[in-house]
C-alpha cells in the first residue's frame, strides 16, 4: 500500500482488461472516410512502420524491440488477423489486430488510428467494424486490454462501446525512449526522467 518508486528509466502504467460476453446489438454503421483492409502477411517492416506512426505517441514498442522471426511468427499466424486502415488517398493511418488463438475468444491486440484523427467520431465506425470482424462462429469472449498511458479518453469510449472491465494491474517496463527504441519526443504526456542515448 502506498507509494512505490520507478526508476527514472522506467515507466509505469495501470492497465485495465475490458471484455464482452455477448454479441452487442447491431447498429447502424457511422460513415468515415476511412475503410478497413485485411492486411496479409505484412512485411515486418512495413508492419512496424504502421506500429510506429500510431502507437509511438502511447509509448507503445513491444513490437519494435522483436526480431523479425518472432514478429512473423505472430502477425502471420493464421489465427491472427492484421487490419489496416486506409483513408481516401489510400494511407494507412489505422491499425486492428485481432488474435483468435485461444478457442472462444478473440483478442482486440491492436486498435489505434493515428493522433491527427483523434476527436472526429471515427473511433465509433473503427470499433463497430472490428467487433462485426471479431464476433464470429465459435467466439462467445471479445476482450482488450488499455492502459493509463493510452489515450486519456481510450478508457471511457472503450466502455461505451460495450466492454466492461474486469481486472486491473500495474506494469513497469525501461522506457523505449532511453533505450533509443523511440525518439526522446514522443510522448511528451509523459515525462522523461532520465537521460537517452
Amino acid at each position: 500500500m502506498g507509494l512505490s518508486a520507478v526508476p527514472d528509466d522506467h515507466v509505469a502504467t495501470i492497465v485495465t482488461t475490458l471484455e464482452m460476453t455477448q454479441r452487442p446489438r447491431a447498429r447502424a454503421l457511422p460513415d468515415a472516410p476511412l475503410r478497413l483492409v485485411r492486411w496479409e502477411r505484412p512485411a515486418p517492416e512495413s508492419y512496424r512502420a504502421l506500429f510506429r506512426r500510431v502507437g509511438a505517441p502511447w509509448l507503445w514498442f513491444s513490437r519494435l524491440v522483436m526480431d523479425d522471426a518472432a514478429l512473423v511468427a505472430i502477425v502471420h499466424d493464421p489465427a491472427v488477423e492484421v487490419h489496416a486502415v486506409l483513408d481516401r488517398a489510400g494511407i494507412e493511418v489505422g491499425m486492428l489486430e485481432l488474435d483468435f488463438r485461444t478457442g472462444g475468444a478473440c483478442e482486440i491486440g491492436y486498435f489505434a488510428l493515428v493522433p491527427e484523427l483523434a476527436g472526429r467520431g471515427l473511433g465509433r465506425w473503427f470499433m463497430a467494424r472490428a467487433l462485426a470482424l471479431a464476433w464470429r462462429g465459435g467466439v462467445e469472449r471479445v476482450w482488450l486490454h488499455t492502459c493509463t498511458l493510452d489515450h486519456p479518453r481510450a478508457l471511457g469510449f472503450y466502455r461505451a462501446q460495450g466492454f466492461v472491465a474486469v481486472r486491473r494491474t500495474v506494469e513497469t517496463f525501461a522506457d523505449p525512449r532511453v533505450l533509443g527504441v523511440l525518439p526522446a519526443d514522443v510522448a511528451p504526456q509523459v515525462p522523461l526522467l532520465a537521460r537517452t542515448r
